[in-house]
């Protein structure tokens, strides 16, 4: 699979770009590899996609979308069309609305737990983390809710699942970023978690030395590692015994660290960071050595989107690769190859029509007033490690999103589901972040995007008014789909902040699900 390339464009600006990319490697507890800044690093930090992957063939049953590829027009947005959403080969099962979803929920079985967003989890019913029992997925029931510290406080994108382990661990991040408090469940009753730290991490009078803000598993379960934002804070939390977790190591890793990934032996840590994400040797913390040592081995920073969120780590012909998923700019998702560790290379690209640096302008249309997101990508799930043959994506204002990836060389898109948007119904929703949100409605995620298409003369401003230009107090007038869509057969378990728990069923013959499917997020 080393064959897979793609075209880069060398631009002017490569002295100065090496020269910023450079300046960008600051010190920090693990030691840095400058070695690395090429060329080839300077040419995929200016390159930018400019092609969208193929459409779906959207069979019976679908309501496809009216224009571009992952827009929801002003006009629909206006007379109410949204809130009918849009669906392509997928179709919903069931459904648990509550009173919306956090940032990103989990599952693990016939369950699904819902992420709570501060502090809009504490006004009304069902405070905290909502544990729902999928067994009928056309009806999905409330069963117990976690309030301990960390539940209540919002768990933004911490809320993670180790299905081997059978443990649920989140944090507790109120405004961003969270500081000391953690819980473990025992989920081997899926339904009724059961809390197995009650001391450190639990008890208010016994934090953790943590910042938070998204998290992870190590691939055994046993390294539960935090991440802090700024000024790349990470932490990796021994949980081998589930009753008393401990920091082990701590370190920064540079300017930003957001979400993460990791290889398979748990050796290697793919921190996102800014635009791009660094390789990190952790195999001392992963072996328990005294005094571990955490080492760059190598970066990749680019252009073409911000705000990297994860990584997804599959192999194709037994190579390594990521999926790597950017949150702002319309980056989209990049396939990655990660066999060199010194030397990340992109191979990849997966951009719906909306994204592209010519649609900015349409993108802008559409989705003033929508909020402080629009048209990015946030997280995927691969449907299984190994030659994976399918990746769901939460697309936040575009929907669920599902591409056939057999053939790393020719994805396409196979279906979608964009979920009924709850417009003007802000006081069902106060576990929302994009009710709670609302108040603004200009979509600075994707200001770098923009700028991008001003300054290469590809944005039309005619293009961008619409009826919804001067909005910029936000609205629902789409929902906002952050988690990723977890596979189960057919079906893919997943949360939107404004509609909550869903189950979606692939239609039409589009999916056949392997033999051997196993429901891959990367942490």
């Amino acid at each position: 699979m080393r064959s897979l390339t793609t075209q880069r464009r060398v631009r002017p600006l490569a002295p100065l770009i090496a020269s910023v990319i450079a300046a960008m490697m600051l010190p920090s507890s693990a030691s840095a590899d400058l070695q690395f800044v090429s060329g080839d690093a300077v040419r995929e930090f200016l390159d930018v996609g400019r092609t969208a992957v193929p459409r779906a063939d959207c069979g019976a049953g679908s309501m496809p979308e009216p224009g571009l590829q992952g827009d929801v027009p002003a006009a629909d947005r206006d007379n109410g069309r949204s809130t009918r959403g849009y669906r392509c080969n997928m179709s919903m099962v069931g459904n648990y609305a509550g009173r919306g979803a956090g940032i990103t929920s989990t599952s693990f079985e016939h369950c699904a737990y819902m992420g709570s967003f501060f502090p809009g989890d504490l006004i009304s019913e069902g405070r905290g983390v909502q544990v729902l029992d999928v067994s009928d997925p056309a009806d999905p029931r409330p069963t117990v809710t976690l309030t301990e510290p960390a539940m209540l406080a919002g768990t933004w994108e911490s809320l993670k699942v180790h299905a081997d382990r059978e443990l649920l661990v989140g944090t507790g991040v109120p405004t961003g970023v969270g500081v000391g408090y953690l819980s473990i469940y025992d989920i081997s009753d899926c339904a009724h978690p059961r809390l197995l730290n009650a001391d450190a991490g639990t008890n208010l009078a016994m934090p953790l030395p943590i910042t938070t803000h998204e998290a992870g598993f190590s691939p055994d379960g046993n390294t539960y590692w935090a991440s802090g934002l700024v000024p790349g804070f990470i932490s990796a939390v021994d949980i081998s015994d589930p009753v008393h977790p401990r920091v082990i190591w701590q370190g920064l890793t540079g300017i930003e660290s957001h979400g993460m990934g990791f290889s398979p032996d748990g050796t290697r840590m793919y921190i996102s960071a800014l635009s791009g994400f660094t390789v990190l040797d952790v195999g001392a913390v992963q072996r328990r050595e005294p005094a571990p040592q955490v080492r760059h081995l190598g970066r990749v920073f680019w252009t073409d989107g911000t705000a990297t969120q994860h990584s997804v780590a599959v192999t194709y012909d037994g190579e390594p690769y990521l999926y790597t998923v950017d949150e702002g700019g319309s980056g989209g998702v990049k396939l990655i190859d990660v066999s060199d560790d010194t030397a990340p290379t992109v191979v990849a690209k997966i951009k719906l029509e909306i994204n592209l640096p010519q649609n900015q302008d349409t993108g802008l249309g559409s989705a003033m007033g929508g909020g402080v997101f629009a048209y990015e990508s946030h997280y995927c799930a691969a449907d299984r490690p190994d030659d994976p043959t399918a990746l769901a994506c939460g697309w936040i204002s575009s929907g669920i999103r599902v591409f056939d990836v057999r053939d790393p060389r020719s994805i396409h898109e196979i279906a979608y589901f964009n979920p009924p948007a709850r417009t003007g119904r802000f006081a069902e929703m106060w576990n929302s972040p994009h009710a709670l949100s609302s108040v603004i409605g200009f979509p600075a995620l994707s200001t770098t995007a923009l700028a991008r298409a001003v300054l290469d003369g590809e944005f039309d401003p005619s293009a961008a008014l619409t009826s919804r230009s001067g909005d910029f107090l936000g609205d629902t007038s789409t929902d906002w789909c952050f988690s990723p869509p977890e596979w189960r057969g057919d079906q893919l378990y997943v949360a939107c902040s404004d509609n909550g728990f869903m189950v979606l069923r692939l239609d039409n013959g589009v999916y056949h699900p392997p033999a051997d499917q196993r429901s891959t997020v990367g942490s």
